[in-house]
């Protein structure tokens, strides 16, 4: 038993010299000065998919091999291995700074691609900020401008379709924001009409844009319900339009049954507010008479019809 616990140890030992011995090869080249088979050796790690020590190996080359022949060669392989290793923030721009150094490459089109590649999968999900997203926009559009001929380009274009697609997702839960937050603030329903029209002028073939109608509607009807009698017509009446444009673009609209709810909904609106007001001026016109009578202990509140909002 003891003899079999010592060649385990051995073995343990052997194995972790040997790993030991590995790393050492590698320290020592890393802190070697012979470039040439740095480059050689991060060449061969990168052809491995060895990507991490590739990576240590090119960092310290970039300096040395500048203006060199070989420069060219270790900043496409530097950009693809950082590529590799997921970070696109350093890889895309060293795509970048690589076309923009040389242009006349047979590599510079690749390199211009993959960076606007790599902001596209930098690009975060709709419910985070966008700046992302438009940069990787304009991105994509310049390679495209500058190879419209390109295989490539049908590629970029439909990515930029899929980040547009976000954009437009983006708009639209913002909007639909304002609407879930009505009950806090009628003013939130008002604000929920101004962003989904806002929405529909910043992408008017946005693929939300019926139910971004139909919400309009229900925002403005809303706005109406919650606000005091005397401003009620007006907005009710809003609603209505809304309604008539939304019925005009979707006549055949799967929410033709809420819209024509919500226009019932505000044409009764309409007539309950009138019957409110022409009750409060009733009233008002009752005490305005007494008043002039000389009667005493007259409510002076209830001779106003408040300017409401």
């Amino acid at each position: 038993m003891f003899k079999i616990k010592q060649l385990l140890i051995l073995s343990f030992t052997i194995i972790l010299l040997g790993t030991a011995g590995c790393k050492s090869k590698f320290e020592k080249l890393r802190l070697s000065n012979d470039v040439l088979k740095k480059y050689q050796e991060g060449i061969r790690l990168y052809n491995k998919k060895d990507y991490s020590k590739a990576l240590i190996l090119f960092e310290g080359l970039s300096q040395k091999y500048r203006g060199t022949a070989e420069a060219e060669e270790l900043s496409y392989y530097y950009a693809f291995t950082l590529y590799r290793l997921k970070d696109y923030t350093t890889a895309r721009y060293k795509f970048k700074e690589f076309a923009d150094t040389y242009p006349a490459s047979k590599n510079a089109e690749e390199c211009r691609y993959m960076g606007a590649y790599c902001f596209y999968l930098d690009s975060p999900k709709s419910s985070l900020d966008q700046d992302n997203t438009y940069k990787a926009i304009d991105a994509l559009q310049l390679f495209i401008n500058l190879y419209p001929k390109s295989d490539r380009a049908t590629q970029a274009a439909q990515y930029i379709a899929n980040l547009r697609g976000k954009l437009e997702t983006k708009a639209f839960d913002n909007a639909k924001l304002y609407y879930d937050l009505g009950g806090y603030s009628i003013d939130n329903y008002k604000s929920a009409v101004v962003a989904l029209k806002n929405a529909q002028i910043e992408f008017p073939d946005i693929k939300y844009a019926e139910e971004m109608n139909l919400l309009i509607v229900k925002s403005q009807f809303m706005y109406a319900k919650n606000s005091y009698p005397i401003r009620q017509e007006e907005r009710f009446k809003e609603a209505i339009t809304y309604y008539n444009e939304f019925v005009e673009a979707y006549p055949s609209s799967k929410y033709a049954k809420e819209a024509n709810q919500l226009k019932e909904d505000s044409e009764n609106g309409i007539v309950t507010a009138q019957k409110i007001i022409a009750a409060e001026k009733a009233e008002y016109d009752r005490l305005m008479a007494l008043e002039k009578k000389g009667a005493k202990n007259i409510d002076s509140t209830k001779l106003e019809i408040k300017n409401q909002k």
